[in-house]
């Protein structure tokens, strides 16, 4: 088994069950023997290890909380949540494709979807046979969806859907996109529109310095026609089903955050501890280790926080607040480590043979996506106050 040093000054490790830790084995092994020994070259490329797609579904990463009936692993969110740390320790492209996957693909056709639909897709996408895509954000509407553009008109047995969304993770690989548009009545509705179909379109998006080893497209909608009785998911209730999605995701996230930030400390530990400068290891300088105490600080922080998120998801006790605030906390969290990493490895951070530069640039994405943080801000501050500062 391969074995990364572990960051874990509270002995977290001792709340967790045996399968938790198994799962977290597991996937601490695949990004050591799978991701770390190509990601490098793929961030310097600007492409995702597709490689790695049917690797991770035999290894039931994605959707892997979601039922075992339909191809999935069943693992509770506490392992879920484990197993998104564990990639995005790799790097925030891989978890964000696992992701993007399970819980804004296969969730909701899990959530809203018929039966047939759970049975026709859930098991391709599981295995990785089938990739999937999220439609929600607009080149005009990231932090106001309910603005969206994108209609949906009922012609026949059929809908005609025409607009566009944009920074869609996956969606030039993708089979299936998950597509929300408003119908005649103003009604937000969910769809599934293949690859192949007349007027659809997923351009990639070129020229990022972040998420480099990820896929990120426009997706466009030229009067694309979906029939009615196998390509809307017949269960949405408006917004709130696309927001429900979102939640999903965010809590990952949550979890993913946790993990890069562990990335850039370990890798500033063990540098702090073989540079030399002024005849001993930089790592025995007090300005040097009040950077090192702060980060371990508050990354265990951040570990209680996810785990105490991930037990009340598991009592079906977690709201979208709890959420926000896991989502908000552990990306500045984040994103702190890797700038005081980078600063501990002075010139050398900045070269991508260590890996914290990366974290650094993929995060400043994971900062903004899925809820601003000044978003889950002011989600948080409504619901402590009653009163909304957004609107």
């Amino acid at each position: 088994m391969a074995q990364l040093k572990t960051t874990d000054y509270f002995n977290i490790s001792g709340l967790l069950t045996d399968d938790e830790i198994q799962i977290q084995n597991m996937a601490r092994d695949f990004v050591v023997d799978e991701v770390l020994p190509v990601i490098t070259q793929h961030y310097r490329d600007g492409t995702f290890p597709m490689e790695l797609v049917p690797k991770m579904g035999q290894l039931g990463f994605y959707g892997a909380n979601l039922p075992e009936e339909y191809g999935c692993a069943g693992l509770n969110n506490v392992a879920y949540g484990i197993l998104m740390q564990e990639l995005e320790r790799g790097d925030s492209g891989v978890r964000s494709f696992a992701s993007v996957q399970g819980a804004l693909v296969m969730y909701p056709i899990f959530a809203y979807g018929s039966e047939e639909q759970k049975k026709h897709w859930l098991p391709k996408l599981a295995k990785g046979e089938k990739i999937g895509c999220f439609g929600l954000t607009e080149p005009d509407h990231g932090s106001d969806p309910a603005g969206m553009e994108t209609k949906a008109r009922r012609d026949g047995n059929d809908w005609v859907l025409h607009g566009a969304k944009m920074w869609i993770t996956n969606g030039t690989i993708a089979d299936v996109a998950v597509v929300w548009a408003k119908d005649e009545a103003g009604v937000v509705q969910g769809f599934l529109v293949e690859k192949g179909m007349k007027g659809f379109s997923a351009p990639e998006m070129t020229g990022k310095l972040s998420l480099r080893a990820s896929v990120t497209s426009e997706l466009v909608l030229d009067e694309v026609r979906v029939p009615d009785a196998t390509h809307r998911l017949p269960k949405t209730q408006g917004l709130k089903s696309a927001l429900g999605c979102l939640t999903q995701a965010r809590y990952g996230i949550a979890w993913g955050g946790v993990g890069a930030a562990i990335a850039c400390y370990e890798c500033a530990l063990e540098y702090a501890k073989s540079r030399v400068q002024f005849d001993k290891p930089i790592a025995g300088f007090q300005l040097v280790q009040r950077k090192l105490v702060e980060m371990l600080t508050e990354i265990t922080k951040g570990q209680l926080l996810a785990l105490q998120l991930g037990r009340l998801k598991d009592k079906n006790e977690a709201k979208f607040f709890h959420v926000s605030m896991g989502k908000m906390n552990n990306i500045q969290l984040a994103r702190d480590c890797a700038r005081t990493a980078r600063e501990i490895l002075a010139a050398n951070g900045i070269l991508d043979e260590y890996p914290v530069m990366r974290h650094m640039m993929n995060i400043e994405s994971v900062y903004t996506y899925e809820g601003t943080n000044d978003m889950h801000t002011l989600i948080l501050g409504e619901h402590i106050t009653g009163i909304p500062a957004y609107r």
